[in-house]
């Protein structure tokens, strides 16, 4: 892992009472991997992150051996919202830890992405996530492009249930061998 430290890697849902580590990992995530935003723009968003995080379906996370919060993921209606890793703990899994979740969990196949963040825009294309669509603003209007990807060949826990109940999978243009996500 990192160093000597070492994560528990089992997935555990955030607590509200947790609301300020949350927002600590997340403005540490974002000043490290949101080079295009500026002070301003961290400071509009930052008020608005823990009300909409915790306004998720799931808000979920994984802890070091110490049990402190080192990375989260948010995920709503099949989407990725949100997954933010403290930068002392990059590189060492827990995004792919997360990701992996929220997909074959939680049924997140989805996510936005911001353009400019090329760091995050290949880490979802090494985990076998293409873009799909494209839109010239983010959710709140400014002008930061996001790209809308899909993960391709992942059967979810979700996809599972539908085939044992009869439903038509989502997605059936996908080889499973062709799966990216470890």
């Amino acid at each position: 892992m990192n160093d000597s430290r070492s994560i528990d890697d089992t997935v555990h849902p955030v607590h509200a009472d947790e609301s300020a580590r949350v927002l600590e990992v997340w403005e540490a995530s974002v000043r490290a991997t949101h080079e295009f935003l500026g002070e301003a723009d961290i400071q509009f968003f930052k008020p608005l992150v823990l009300g909409e995080l915790f306004g998720l379906e799931h808000l979920v996370c994984l802890r070091d051996r110490e049990g402190t919060l080192v990375g989260f993921a948010g995920v709503s209606h099949g989407k990725l919202e949100a997954l933010f890793v403290e930068p002392s703990w990059h590189r060492c899994g827990i995004g792919r830890v997360l990701t992996r979740y929220a997909v074959t969990q939680l049924g997140a196949d989805k996510v936005d992405v911001n353009e400019q963040n090329r760091q995050a825009v290949g880490f979802y294309e090494h985990l076998g996530y293409v873009v799909e669509a494209r839109s010239e603003v983010d959710s709140t209007g400014k002008p930061f492009p996001l790209l809308h990807m899909r993960v391709k060949g992942i059967s979810s826990s979700h996809e599972r249930s539908n085939r044992a109940e009869g439903r038509r999978p989502r997605r059936t243009d996908v080889d499973p061998r062709e799966r990216r996500l470890p």
